[in-house]
């Protein structure tokens, strides 16, 4: 699998990047129509930050994984 970071805008309410509302990858404004699901890993141990996973459904119908570093303020895509 692949990982490339990204622009995500953010729904922040209680607390900062809560979820992620659209982002652009290859070139395309994809929109989140749904997300599907969402976990962490890691946390437990200090060389394991913990990284929030969302697979989502954009508008165009195509779903992804997207990634946020929370240690790194950073947004990554799984493709």
């Amino acid at each position: 699998m692949e990982y490339e970071r990204i622009q995500v805008k953010c729904r922040s309410g209680y607390k900062v990047n809560e979820y992620p509302l659209s982002f652009a990858f290859q070139g395309n404004q994809w929109e989140v129509a749904e997300i599907l699901d969402r976990w962490y890993e890691g946390g437990r141990e200090p060389e394991r930050p913990v990284m929030d996973y969302y697979k989502v459904k954009t508008r165009q119908g195509r779903v992804f994984i997207l990634i946020y570093a929370g240690h790194l303020d950073e947004w990554f895509i799984r493709y």
